[in-house]
């Protein structure tokens, strides 16, 4: 390579590493550059990143280079004919990994960038300074904060931070009051959240967000979002057998495909806020079942307020349809009476003991309770916004 082409590909890796790229983009300029492919690992051999297409491209090299107690600076031919090269990257005095490429690029027109490029994700492993956990935590933060707006922008930058991606994620709020003892509430309401929420497939997101603990669980079926939600939904009970004094409050938000985790996030802070605001107490809260309480919080607009009412009228809509009965008209005339059952009865022209039956199956149906002051406000606030928009 000439003098220029080394300068320019030295000036696209500062580009790059300012821009925030990580390892993977610095591992694809370099694979653009020496048309070969690269693979970066961590010092115990672990993916950082993958770039370029080579026909020989392994998932690590160290069953390819010869055993040495001591990790040279310069490259290394790999062994039994494989055509590649790799080379330690340091930061300093310490070893952080390696970079290798594969192809035909000789090493006596590679080994100036490879350096260069070794350099530069040097520098870039070595922000981490405590095993990866800084450069993980800033990928969750990335995807709470909406930053990815493509699914493959966002997989590549959690495999260089050695972090395996779900499709689907469900954010769980969680905060809880100071300990009289002394005790970092943090660090005790991240242990409860490493026990409750455990993945096999995928990682599990962890950052902080205005004081609370927000959870990223990787759920791929509605069973897995089930289960995520009854966990969190225990971790209140949890938390008071580990210490009395830890009063845990949480809020759940709803399941969202990857590039969408923001929204989760946000309506798992949401029902922490409304939850701690009108419901108090050690609960967790589901965004779901928070009815009207979301809207009026977050000044929701028409198209939320019908799609509101159509979702909470849903169930009794549909069960009169199969059963021919009359539920929906029922809790109208109900609320219209001013919940008088000997009213609603006359105008519905059955007995008050029919209309008691009807109300105890709108509770079941609805998933509601009639003598609940929030359910009731859900259930007439859709009434009211069906009756507007209808």
């Amino acid at each position: 390579m000439t003098v220029e082409e080394v300068v320019a590909f030295a000036e696209e890796l500062t580009r790059v590493a300012a821009s925030g790229g990580g390892a993977q983009a610095l591992a694809r300029h370099l694979a653009e550059a020496t048309g070969t492919g690269v693979v970066v690992e961590d010092a115990d051999w672990q993916h950082v990143a993958t770039a370029g297409t080579a026909p020989f491209l392994p998932p690590s090299v160290r069953d390819l280079i010869e055993p040495s107690a001591a990790v040279p600076r310069t490259p290394i031919a790999l062994i039994g004919g494989r055509p590649g090269w790799t080379i330690p990257i340091y930061a300093g005095d310490a070893h952080l990994g390696w970079i290798s490429i594969f192809g035909s690029a000789p090493v006596t027109g590679a080994e100036t960038i490879l350096r260069l490029a070794a350099a530069a994700i040097g520098v870039e492993l070595a922000r981490d300074a405590d095993g990866g956990r800084g450069r993980r935590r800033t990928f969750w933060e990335r995807l709470a904060a909406g930053v990815y707006h493509e699914a493959a922008v966002a997989r590549d930058e959690a495999a260089a931070r050695g972090i395996v991606c779900a499709n689907t994620y469900l954010a769980i709020a969680l905060e809880c009051d100071a300990i009289d003892d002394g005790a970092p509430a943090g660090r005790e309401l991240a242990a409860l959240a490493s026990q409750a929420f455990v993945a096999t497939d995928a990682d599990v997101g962890t950052l902080d967000r205005a004081g609370a603990l927000v959870v990223l669980v990787p759920v791929a079926r509605e069973v897995d979002a089930s289960n995520a939600r009854t966990a969190a939904t225990l971790l209140p009970r949890a938390a008071s057998k580990r210490k009395p004094a830890l009063n845990l409050c949480g809020g759940v938000g709803r399941a969202a495909p990857l590039v969408e985790v923001a929204r989760s996030v946000e309506q798992a802070q949401a029902a922490l806020r409304i939850g701690r605001r009108v419901g108090g107490g050690a609960r967790v809260y589901v965004y779901d079942d928070l009815g009207a309480y979301p809207l009026l919080l977050e000044g929701a607009g028409a198209d939320a307020l019908r799609a509101f009412a159509r979702a909470t009228l849903a169930p009794l809509r549909a069960y009169d349809e199969k059963h021919q009965t009359e539920l929906e008209r029922t809790l109208r005339i109900y609320f219209a009476a001013g919940q008088n059952v000997k009213t609603a009865s006359e105008q519905l022209n059955v007995h008050r003991h029919t209309v008691f039956y009807r109300l105890r199956q709108i509770g079941e149906i609805a998933s509601r309770s009639l003598e609940s002051a929030d359910d009731q406000l859900t259930l007439r606030m859709a009434i009211a916004i069906d009756a507007l928009h209808s």
